[in-house]
């Protein structure tokens, strides 16, 4: 089992930026490729970004490409989400995950509760 909590949502003008933070505990953490998910009301949960257990690999949807940066601290168990340039349209839930699969493409097993991001037009 491993167990995560995302921290770090808010409320941010479009253009603004925002860090969310996840934190892993419960079992080693660099055996699990992790992503950030996020869900918009009256919409499916969409996967945001990806990082391999080691971090040499990650993966971004095309609708955050060149604006958000997915990383992780193994030594401190966390993984990362930089949110740049932020527009309306990335208001949203976001969700931590983690998977014990050897890819990082999933599927994922373990999420967090959530943090919300609301982008202020």
């Amino acid at each position: 089992q491993v167990q995560l909590v995302e921290s770090g949502g808010g409320m941010v003008q479009a253009g603004g930026s925002l860090r969310l933070s996840c934190a892993a505990s419960g079992r080693t953490f660099s055996n699990y490729g992790m992503a950030w998910f996020r869900q918009a009301p009256g919409k499916e949960r969409e996967s945001v970004a990806r990082i391999s257990r080691s971090g040499g690999n990650t993966y971004y949807a095309d609708s955050v490409k060149g604006r958000f940066t997915i990383s992780r601290d193994n030594a401190k168990n966390m993984v990362f989400l930089q949110m740049n340039s932020l527009k309306p349209e990335d208001t949203a839930v976001y969700y931590c995950a983690a998977t014990g699969r050897l890819t990082y493409t999933g599927p994922y097993d373990y999420w967090g509760q959530g943090t919300q991001v609301t982008v202020s037009s």
